[in-house]
């Protein structure tokens, strides 16, 4: 095992499938999503990795050479905890052993997918903070230019626009006023999607703080779906706010937000604002809510100079100084249950305690795995032929991730599994009996990370700026003062390795390889239905779905992989006398869910990715108050997520959908148009030409399309996203379009005529699929039909494909393809629509354009 690790030679797609298959016992989903997100490959795409087997390998070789870094510094030091004294060496084969099978400790995405990888040069932080938006067009585009440099080398990157300054104010330039801060997240938002991460997406979070004078304007642009599709949004929250809300009180805005003199204020009533805050999270599940206050006192971190928090990742579970960044790893609570599902069953604290101690070693050894990774990147940037004032803003992003991740050591410790841990335990999930449990586990879990922080800092050194005097300041230190007497003695004499622990991640991938509920969360579905192409020709099919090409499909029930275990301990099989009956994620008590996030809050020096799940009937209110008490007991941050407010989310097995008479034509009545209507003004290009479409909107619902090339059509100006089209009559009592939108000073420009300004033959066509439209036709139908006209003309294919590009925009995530079989695994269901693309639910295969 401990020989050097080659790659003797490449694998077949159906050969790395069928044995992912027989590592994941048959869970097709686990395999793929293996192969797709982390199995290496060389440049042309072959597989060079065989199973996780190899990956752990893989992993564990690098992480034991860090180890070994190390090693002997233990000798004859003084203060070691009890256990890092007797402690045996975390040799490559032990680091194995705890990674196998994805048992006991699960590096997140990054590192899986990277580590040990020479076929790619990428960072192995999770999470990454860049400085606040410095309030200047330079400063605009500087912050820009670091999303993409972060998002190439696979980084969720966060960046918070408080330091904008607010829509109207004066400017030095010949605008003489800003649009204001919101109006420069389209620029972020888009550079996101561009650009790509080893065939992923990049991942984004925009905060703006409640005291900014634009925040109304930022709460609510994302309740236009089409917008900001690139990033997620949040609200850093202050109790200053939430106590003007609780209190029905006025409120300050202001900017600068933290001056004592600021140049523009607005007061406002507190609980008018929150009112459309929760009105936005009810209808979209954003903005997200994020306890800003918190976030900096019940830190190790935020009370730092130089570490004070700016944002938070994409997902809101780090928050960091800007120019900082944090790795993940987790542990899987459901491996530590003795005897699971059964009157026997119990948590084995002293494994639990090990297995931490060793997994914060681990985390400290991944902050020198990622600074040498810096360094490969430095040397890759180096090497490139761009003139260095063009790599200037890529150094100069990653000098400063290089210095801060040394100087602070900023580890991210989780877990996941906790609601098959509880169920295995035999403990419903929302009850006082599974809090109790997960009191002691964390209480554990904290004593461990924390002994092996300070051991570090005893043989490794500890951070640089670590100070008692500082420490004193951070609320989570006064409670381990309290609670843990004996650690924060210890750690004020010997200080600790890492500025920031330990934190709750969303384990997503990692939970479907691991098998196992995800994070904190409760389990969503206990089942599901899935299809499994057959022979027809084999006597024992049973056959369930035939598709439109004759292929044969069977139906199986899918089990939640522990529900399933509980199947074979007990030899039960009805679902509502399983530990997991009433503990759903749709079916637990919020309040209890409160509770737990919040007792769970109290051990992690970071934060937590958590959703609490409605139903499609919750009232506005009943999630004004969820936020309210998440606040009140101590939350850094919550989503509250009411089924439906979004599509493309799982759907249980027994959704219900109306049934339809297939078997008749039906005519339809299109809604009369209004003289004026909203319109979307959409740029792509096709080869070399660029082009522009005014799609003129109902109910937010294309229903008729202007388009052609822009040399073709009026000025129109590059800012431009909006506007009306406004039917009118000519002299001669002919229809006639012309478009109308407001410049930067908020005065209408009207260009008369909009039809004339494009090809006739573009015009005509236009006209037909502004038929179709109207009538009603999904509009994944329409880009279908787009798709399928035969054209004979290379400029009117150019056409063609641009208006199925501009109407797959208006495509719902979630929704199911016209054509939904899957090229590459074949899943009669396979293909939706996902920001534009279509995606394979199933396999992950994408295809864009």
């Amino acid at each position: 095992m401990t020989e050097e690790l080659v790659f003797p030679k490449t694998y077949t797609y159906n050969e790395v499938l069928k044995s992912c298959l027989a590592y994941f016992n048959n869970d097709e989903l686990a395999a793929t999503t293996w192969m797709n997100k982390y199995a290496v490959k060389n440049k042309k795409g072959e597989f060079l990795e065989f199973s996780p087997t190899d990956m752990h390998k893989r992993m564990a070789k690098e992480f034991a050479r860090i180890e070994k870094k190390y090693l002997g510094n233990e000798k004859g030091s003084e203060g070691l905890s009890e256990y890092g004294k007797t402690r045996e060496f975390l040799s490559e084969e032990v680091i194995f052993s705890l990674f196998k099978d994805f048992k006991y400790i699960i590096p997140q995405g990054s590192v899986m997918s990277s580590l040990g990888n020479e076929n790619v040069i990428a960072s192995l932080s999770n999470c990454v903070v860049v400085p606040s938006v410095y309030d200047s067009y330079g400063g605009i585009f500087y912050t820009d230019q670091q999303l993409a440099q972060l998002f190439k080398r696979r980084c969720g990157v966060g960046v918070d626009l408080s330091n904008l300054r607010p829509n109207g104010a004066q400017v030095s330039n010949s605008a003489g006023s800003t649009t204001g801060a919101v109006s420069f997240m389209n620029r972020f938002s888009n550079t996101t999607r561009e650009v790509a991460q080893n065939g992923r997406r990049g991942a984004l979070m925009l905060t703006m703080d409640i005291a900014h004078p634009d925040i109304e304007d930022f709460v609510t642009v994302k309740q236009d779906l089409t917008k900001i599709t690139g990033a997620n949004i949040s609200i850093r929250l202050s109790d200053e706010f939430m106590m003007a809300v609780v209190n029905d009180d006025d409120y300050t805005l202001r900017w600068p937000i933290d001056s004592k003199t600021p140049t523009y204020t607005k007061t406002i009533k507190a609980k008018e604002l929150w009112n459309t805050i929760i009105k936005c999270a009810h209808n979209t599940a954003e903005p997200g809510l994020i306890f800003w206050d918190r976030q900096h006192y019940y830190s190790t971190s935020s009370i730092y100079p130089g570490f004070k928090n700016s944002s938070t990742n994409p997902c809101s579970e780090i928050a960091m100084q800007g120019g900082d960044s944090c790795r993940l790893i987790a542990v899987n609570l459901y491996s530590f249950i003795d005897n699971p599902f059964t009157e026997e069953a119990s948590f084995d604290f002293e494994k639990f305690y090990k297995v931490v101690y060793e997994s914060q070693r681990l985390m400290d050894d991944l902050v020198d795995l990622e600074l040498e990774a810096v360094d490969k990147i430095f040397n890759k940037i180096m090497h490139d032929k761009e003139p260095d004032e063009i790599k200037q803003v890529e150094i100069d992003t990653w000098k400063l991730l290089y210095k801060t991740g040394k100087k602070g050591r900023r580890t991210g410790l989780g877990f996941t599994a906790l609601a098959d841990a509880m169920a295995a335990l035999g403990k419903k999930f929302d009850t006082d009996e599974a809090i109790a449990v997960v009191d002691e586990i964390m209480k554990t879990k904290l004593k461990a990370e924390f002994d092996s922080s300070i051991d570090m800092a005893i043989t490794r050194g500890k951070f640089e700026v670590f100070n008692p005097a500082i420490e004193k300041y951070s609320e989570f230190v006064q409670m381990i003062e309290k609670e843990f007497p004996s650690l924060y003695d210890r750690m004020m004499k010997y200080g600790r390795r890492n500025i920031s622990i330990s934190t709750v991640a969303p384990t997503g991938s990692l939970s479907m390889l691991a098998q196992t509920s995800s994070g904190i969360e409760p389990v969503f579905l206990l089942s599901y239905k899935r299809r499994r192409k057959v022979n027809q020709e084999d006597e024992n099919a049973k056959i369930a779905y035939v598709d439109d090409t004759g292929d044969a499909f069977e139906e199986f029930d899918v089990y939640h992989p522990k529900l399933k275990k509980w199947m074979e301990v007990t030899g039960k099989t009805n679902i509502s006398e399983s530990p997991y009956k009433g503990a759903t994620a749709p079916e637990i008590d919020w309040k209890k869910r409160v509770e737990m996030q919040a007792l769970v809050q109290k051990y992690t020096t970071h934060s937590i990715s958590s959703t609490i799940n409605l139903p499609t009937d919750v009232s506005v209110e009943k999630v004004g108050d969820i936020y309210i008490e998440s606040w009140r007991k101590g939350l850094k941050g919550i989503t509250v997520y009411r089924d439906g407010s979004r599509s493309g989310i799982l759907v249980s097995n027994d959704d219900k959908k109306e049934k339809k008479n297939e078997e008749c034509y039906a005519e339809t009545i299109f809604p009369k148009r209004p003289k004026k209507i909203e319109a979307k003004v959409v740029r792509f290009q096709n080869d070399y030409d660029k082009w522009v479409a005014v799609v003129g909107l109902i109910n937010n619902r294309p229903y008729e399309v202007f388009t052609g090339k822009l040399e073709d059509a009026f000025l129109l100006p590059t800012w431009l996203e909006q506007g009306w089209v406004i039917k009118n009559k000519d002299e001669n009592g002919r229809s006639r379009y012309d478009f109308q939108f407001l410049d930067k000073q908020g005065y209408k420009v009207t260009f008369e005529g909009l039809s004339r300004t494009f090809d006739k033959e573009y015009w005509n066509y236009a006209k037909l699929i502004s038929g179709v439209l109207r009538h009603g036709m999904p509009i994944p139908y329409v880009v279908d039909l787009i798709n399928n006209l035969n054209m004979y003309d290379d400029n009117i294919n150019t056409w063609k494909n641009g208006i199925a590009r501009t109407l797959k925009q208006f495509v719902e995530d979630g929704t199911q393809a016209v054509d939904k079989k899957c090229p590459e695994c074949n899943d009669p269901d396979g293909l939706i629509y996902e920001e534009g693309c279509l995606k394979c639910k199933n396999c992950g295969h994408t295809k864009c354009g």
